[in-house]
């Protein structure tokens, strides 16, 4: 199992429209991160990737990661400073059910995709995408296909 052909082309295009699609109505920012497996804590390497991505780079300092780990079955979503000083306690739970429900149905393409709506319907709230909004990071999905079996 390899994170970059975990998804087919066909997946990461829906996957990739949920963002573009997300973010049209908000001034966030999402991105999806693939690992082929981690050692240690989900969390922790989901912040990890958030820094090393550049996602702590936005204007309103709110970018959205939603992070996988594949070998691991864990997963995270995770949002910058200026989201989590704005939203109430709870805020990631309903996003994060979702996509706990379809992920433990196999259903990996629909939890994210509907995990990303909804993130931007709710950062609409707090984030409203205005006229001279700018993308500020890439719609691609990354991927990491480094893992070493029997470390972690």
């Amino acid at each position: 199992m390899k994170a970059s052909t975990f998804f087919t082309r066909e997946q990461q295009d829906l996957i990739r429209q949920a963002i573009i699609k997300a973010e049209d109505s908000t001034s966030g920012e999402i991105r999806v991160h693939i690992e082929t497996g981690i050692e240690g804590d989900v969390l922790d390497r989901a912040a990890w990737i958030f820094r090393k991505i550049g996602m702590h780079h936005t204007k309103e300092r709110n970018g959205v990661l939603f992070y996988m780990a594949l070998v691991n079955r864990k997963f995270a979503v995770i949002g910058d400073r200026g989201i989590n000083e704005k939203v109430p306690d709870g805020f990631w739970d309903e996003i994060r059910a979702v996509i706990e429900k379809n992920f433990s149905s196999e259903r990996f393409t629909d939890g994210l995709t509907e995990g990303i709506q909804i993130a931007g319907l709710k950062l609409k709230e707090y984030f409203p995408r205005e006229k001279t909004d700018i993308n500020e990071l890439p719609d691609d999905i990354s991927f990491d296909d480094t893992y070493k079996a029997g470390m972690g």
